[in-house]
Formats: C-alpha cells, structure tokens, sequence
C-alpha cells in the first residue's frame, strides 16, 4: 500500500532534482538564520549561490551534536522561538541535552512522514494503535501518535512502563497494532504468557519497533510471542525523530523519505563521501525543516545505502540495519548512554578510583547494563553495610543522569585491566547481526 505515490514512487532523476531544489532553499534559510553556519560557510569561503545542484552537497560543512550542545539551547534554531510550537530533546554526555524546536509545519511534514511508515506495515484508518514509546521530550511517544491521527487510525497513548496495565489496555481496548522499543515488545509477550492472558484475546497483527539495535532473530521471536509481523522504525529526534526510514512488506532495508532528508555515507576518518553500496557512517541533511535545519548531520551510525528498485513500488534509497557506531555511545532500552556520563558519576564519587568497565548483555530479551568501579584502597572494606551504602549511593547517582538503572558492581583496587593505549571503558555483548 502507497500512501503518498507522488513522493515515494519518483524516478530517481526526479527525486535528485527536487532534493536539489530544497537544498538550496535549505542553503539559504541556515546561512541567513543561522549565524553558526553562516559563521562556518564564510570560513569556507563559501556562499549559498555556489550551491546548485544536489551533488553540491560535498562542498558543505558537517555539523555534529557537539554543535548542538556547544549552541544549547536554541543556538541552532532557524527561526524565532514565537515561531517554535514544540520542543523536544535528547540525553546529553554529562549535563546539556541537545534541543530540537518545531514549528507547526515540522510537526506537520513529521505527522505525514509516520503516515507513511504506517501505510508501508499495512495498517489503515482501522487499525487502533497502542503506542508504549515514552510520551514527554523523548520523541518516540508523540511521533507516533500524531502519525496515526494523520492516517486516521485510533490512538491509545499508553506511554511506558506498568506492564500489567499495558496487558489489561492491549486485551480490552482490541490494539491492531503496538509501537514501542523491541526488547519491550518481547518483554511484553513473555509477561502476557506469564499472565495466563490467552493470545487469542489480543487482536496485535503489526508491531513498530525502533529506538534500540535489534536483530533477525530478536524479529523472529517477537513475531512468535506476539503473533504479529514486526517492522522496523528509524529516525533520531535532531533530525525529526522516528520515521526518518522505515521498512515494508518486503523488509529489505529501511526506506528513507526522501523528498525531506537527504543520506549520505562517508568514511568516518577521512569524511569523504562514499558510494551506495558501501558500509560507512550516515549522515544526514534536512530538506524541509523550518525550526532546525541541520546540514550533514554526522549520525554515527554505520550502514550502507541501496538505490536499486524495491518490489513494494518505492523508488527511495534504502539503508541497510545498522551495525554499529563510529562512536562510544551505545543504545541501551532505547537511551543514549555515553561512558563519559558515567565517568562523571565517578568523579564525582570520593570512595572511588576513576578506572570503571561497563559490560553490556541481553538478558531475557532486555538489555542489563553493569557498572565495575574500582574502589579506592583506604575506602575498600570488608563491612558489609559500607560497601552497600556506597553501591547504592553510585547506583542512584547513575541513574539520575541516565534515565535508567545499573547494576553498580564494587571490584578491588587495580583490578579492572590496564591499557597503554585507549582504555577498554566498554565490553558489549549484544549480537546486533
């Protein structure tokens, strides 16, 4: 099903031109706007004219999210704030988040964009929708709901947590349809089991699931215990939030929407750009976007692109699973977690030496994220109760600034491996193949 042939069904030289056509006007909006790019293309010696086509793209600056905390909060914004009707925002490293403003045609163009992605699983007006994404500055929740208003469908804006309640919600309200991160999704499935909930009183026949890495496998399961067709959802809340690609009936690679952003891969090292087909980082350049217009957007995310046609009917780029990061962060029940967010928890902790090794694992389908502090000898003590008080008090501090909980784990002094090179802060896993 094509819910917007004209967009997604172009020739390729068609969609080039148009893309060519909103990257200069893109052009122009920043360098006037936006003192931080006009600042960055004068250094260039660059001008909007120089501009043409959409090849010209290479002649622009990157932009990172470095660049938006260094301009936090709304340094980046391209238009007044009487002009932005929404913010959201996103975890920062170790204190600012990076911030994202719409404007009432942003929130537009992404309520049409969701449409989209729903239209490509098979849903329609008469699929009811139980979004579990997080509701709040996190874009999952509101992305998804205002998508299925746009395509008409029923919300059910459940938010997060409370399974229990969730279950109850999914069973009488008669949900076609579920979005939330997949390792929730196989969580869910595993507790409407234990429940004693018969799956033939949920009525579930598509899931969405994005915010978090997961695999073919973690797909097949999630369709068993859900007796659904799982797809997935892509996006990243600087560039829009989900729906930035998103799979069909076909689910082979992640179709991006084109006529708003366009993708790039490029040799993390050397920045060039690559060709389709080959496995680098994704980079992104919004095409349309009013409030935050980002040129180059560096993602960190590795993957590859592919033109060739799809059998769906769409004629936009696709871009394979992502399969890891050019970066240290890692995506944990769908948040940002940066080792340096922890190593600040650290620093700030007197009983501790600044050596830690963070082990990531799937366990029963939910990501656990253990802490290994080194404790420091003249604080390290056999009594039992100090050792716990200060677990507890690292474990708190932690997930104040994550978001979500760890297990702390207090090792001897000189215990956690050296390194004479990059210390080895992170130990992952998880199989994301």
């Amino acid at each position: 099903m094509i819910w917007n042939e004209t967009a997604e069904c172009r020739s390729r030289e068609e969609m080039r031109r148009l893309q060519g056509e909103r990257l200069r006007e893109t052009v122009e909006r920043v360098y006037h706007n936006t003192p931080f790019y006009r600042r960055k293309m004068q250094e260039m010696g660059l001008m909007p004219d120089d501009i043409e086509t959409i090849d010209d793209i290479v002649k622009l600056p990157f932009t990172t999210k470095q660049d938006l905390r260094d301009n936090y909060p709304y340094g980046l914004f391209a238009v007044p704030m009487s002009e932005i009707i929404r913010l959201h925002a996103s975890s920062g490293t170790t204190g600012n988040p990076t911030v994202v403003g719409y404007t009432r045609h942003d929130l537009s163009v992404w309520s049409e964009m969701i449409a989209r992605c729903l239209s490509a699983y098979g849903a329609t007006r008469d699929d009811i929708f139980h979004v579990a994404y997080g509701y709040g500055l996190f874009t999952g929740g509101l992305g998804l709901h205002y998508g299925v208003e746009t395509l008409g469908g029923t919300v059910i804006p459940a938010s997060s947590g409370n399974t229990l309640k969730q279950i109850q919600l999914l069973r009488d309200f008669g949900a076609t349809a579920i979005a939330c991160t997949p390792s929730y999704a196989l969580f869910l499935g595993e507790a409407i089991a234990a429940a004693g909930v018969a799956m033939k009183d949920i009525k579930l026949r598509i899931g969405i699931f994005g915010a978090e890495p997961w695999t073919e496998n973690m797909r097949r399961e999630i369709e068993a215990k859900l007796g659904i067709k799982a797809y997935n959802i892509y996006g990243l809340s600087e560039i829009m939030g989900p729906g930035v690609s998103h799979e069909c009936e076909c689910q082979c690679g992640s179709h991006i929407i084109e006529d708003h952003f366009f993708a790039e891969i490029i040799d993390p090292d050397t920045l060039q750009q690559q060709p389709h087909g080959t496995t680098g980082e994704l980079a992104f350049t919004t095409l349309t976007k009013e409030g935050l217009p980002l040129l180059r957007y560096r993602t960190k995310d590795l993957c590859s692109l592919d033109e060739s046609p799809c059998a769906c009917g769409r004629t936009t780029a696709r871009m394979s699973r992502i399969i890891g990061r050019s970066d240290d962060m890692l995506i944990i029940r769908g948040v940002n977690v940066f080792p340096s967010q922890i190593e600040s928890v650290i620093l700030g902790v007197e009983e501790c030496e600044p050596h830690y090794l963070l082990v990531v694992n799937r366990v029963n389908n939910l990501d656990t994220l253990e802490v290994q502090i080194e404790v420091r000898e003249d604080f390290f003590s056999d009594e039992l109760s100090k050792m716990l008080d200060l677990r507890k008090k690292i474990g708190h501090r932690i997930q104040s600034v994550l978001g979500i909980a760890a297990d702390v784990k207090l090792v001897e002094p000189r215990s956690i491996p050296r390194s004479e090179g990059k210390a080895k802060r992170v130990i992952d896993n998880r199989k994301f193949e």
